[in-house]
């Protein structure tokens, strides 16, 4: 497989920056999250004709920097570039048709999302295919926020997206044995950002990557502000990892 690394800021964007979308390629085309600044960046280089070429979507929950470009996404389905397209099917998490339903209705039209993209909802624990990869979503724990992370395998590699997670041992079984563990870091090494938690530092990243067993660690959704030990691998938007 190959990763595109579209945007990896945290919730608040670094300056540049896009936040949470990664492209996975490999038979077909699939984005894991869509935040904001995700959709011009995959105009410009992942496109035909001015309009994204992806197969598939799946949002890991419904926090704004992982699925907030969804939203012009519909606009430019409904009226620009994208009304010749093949819809893209997008996975929700449970309950997510409801959600985007709701955000229909507020945002003015009902029926935007279903108009612009193939909703499903992926059931926790059960393996379902998106572009021709193989993904089971995993239950994180993220403030009180309904929050998956993902592992996506072909025939050969498999990689685990840790989505947004605070602690805990689940992480470590999301990314068992995985050829590559995309796991976020927002925090500084000893920071709690609250009770529940809902991120992880540096350090807890590490320690559930090497319980976990994964081949090779990157580091996300980190402010470029916080430096990494020597060592450490930190996605950049734009990069570009052959799994």
């Amino acid at each position: 497989m190959k990763l595109t690394v579209v945007g990896c800021s945290p919730a608040w964007p670094n300056p540049g920056g896009a936040q949470s979308g990664y492209l996975l390629e490999g038979p077909g085309r699939l984005l894991l999250d869509c935040g904001p600044g995700v959709l011009a960046r995959l105009r410009e280089s992942y496109s035909t004709n001015g309009w994204p070429e992806v197969d598939a979507i799946a949002i890991t929950h419904f926090h704004l920097d992982h699925w907030g470009d969804l939203v012009p996404w519909v606009w430019g389905t409904m009226w620009g570039l994208g009304q010749d397209k093949k819809p893209p099917e997008l996975w929700l998490p449970p309950g997510g048709r409801e959600e985007v339903a709701a955000f229909g209705t507020r945002f003015g039209t009902p029926d935007m999302f279903v108009r612009a993209f193939e909703l499903k909802e992926y059931v926790e624990g059960e393996p379902f295919e998106a572009a021709g990869l193989e993904l089971t979503a995993m239950r994180l724990p993220h403030y009180t926020v309904r929050t998956y992370g993902f592992r996506v395998a072909n025939d050969t590699r498999t990689i685990a997206y840790s989505g947004d997670s605070g602690p805990s041992e689940k992480l470590t079984e999301l990314a068992e044995e995985v050829d590559l563990f995309l796991c976020e870091a927002t925090l500084k090494d000893g920071e709690s950002d609250g009770q529940p938690r809902g991120h992880l530092s540096a350090d807890e990243a590490v320690s559930a990557f090497e319980a976990s067993g994964a081949k090779r660690l990157v580091l996300t959704h980190r402010p470029q502000e916080l430096e990494l030990d020597d060592g450490l691998e930190q996605a950049k938007d734009g990069l570009e990892l052959t799994v």
